[in-house]
């Protein structure tokens, strides 16, 4: 398996950074996952943090070095999240449990399978065109999907960041999955959160995934959706990877990952740890509680 991958996530124009992003690999199988936390002083990106870990932790216990039944992995997995900030909220006596978006993805076998709630999305990108893509669970794309508004009109409608599905919050969420889709050579998988998908074009988008490599297509499409989010733009976060089918491709280049020579039981992770933006009322000592919460609230449900 080989393939090259790069990963950003900025503030924007927001006070934190409540997106979470990260992957891991074995010898046979690779997990993509990104998280969107919804509002709340620190609690948002608990519950993206908790997601992205989660997911992750699962991951290196169950890759052996592939994942059996991956569709139901990536729902088993977004579910015992959503338990996990459920029971967050609880231990810390929230008053309003914390909520998050998530889209993850396996590849394994030459295959590319997903899971999404709300509108953190997957694009599957073929030479210029978008072979498949996820469905925002969202009141505008409920409003697009009846013909109602167009999608163009869906791009400044007032309620566009309104989402009826989530992980968290009070209500079980609904995990929308999809794939099993055979990849190309070539061919770019991208995840990523509102922040970035909102302000960019479409047609810019698959150019840039198309005609260069993610680690410098990403940075191009980051540069210029934080430029249009302007100073009061979303966080904003892309995970991309080009998928590479020629067993003779080989690259010096960092980004670029060959799992060929791995054995068995090799699991790599890279999830960025828990970081906030110093306030006046953020210090190191609620930083690190933060974590350690996080860790507590998540061990009791990545057992298998």
């Amino acid at each position: 398996m080989k393939f090259t991958v790069y990963q950003d996530s900025r503030q924007g124009g927001r006070k934190y950074n409540q997106d979470r992003v990260g992957y891991s690999y074995s010898r046979d199988s690779l997990l993509l996952v990104v998280a969107d936390g919804m509002g709340g002083h620190l609690h948002g990106e608990v519950a993206a943090q908790i997601v992205v870990q989660l997911l992750s932790d699962q991951f290196q216990q169950k890759a052996d070095p592939i994942i059996h039944r991956p569709l139901e992995f990536l729902e088993a997995a977004l579910l015992k999240s959503h338990d996990a900030i459920y029971n967050y909220a609880g231990n810390h006596h929230l008053l309003e449990v914390p909520r998050t978006t998530a889209v993850a993805c396996i590849v394994q076998d030459g295959m590319a399978y997903w899971a999404h709630v709300g509108d953190s999305r997957l694009y599957l990108i073929r030479r210029s065109t978008v072979v498949a893509q996820t469905r925002d669970h969202s009141k505008v794309r409920k409003l697009v999907d009846a013909g109602m508004i167009t999608p163009a009109e869906a791009m400044v409608h007032p309620e566009r960041n309104k989402i009826y599905n989530c992980l968290g919050g009070n209500l079980t969420p609904e995990i929308e999955l999809g794939g099993k889709i055979p990849l190309q050579d070539s061919d770019c998988i991208l995840l990523c959160t509102d922040g970035f998908w909102g302000p960019s074009v479409e047609a810019e988008m698959t150019h840039f995934l198309s005609s260069f490599p993610v680690l410098f297509a990403i940075p191009q499409l980051m540069d210029r959706a934080e430029l249009r989010g302007g100073r009061h733009g979303d966080n904003l976060t892309a995970l991309a990877i080009n998928w590479h089918d020629d067993i003779s491709a080989e690259s010096d280049d960092p980004a670029f990952i060959s799992t060929q020579k791995l054995d068995h039981h090799t699991i790599s992770t890279h999830v960025d740890p828990l970081t906030i933006k110093q306030a006046a009322d953020i210090t190191d000592d609620d930083i690190e509680r933060a974590i350690q919460e996080i860790q507590n609230a998540i061990q009791k449900y990545s057992k298998p």
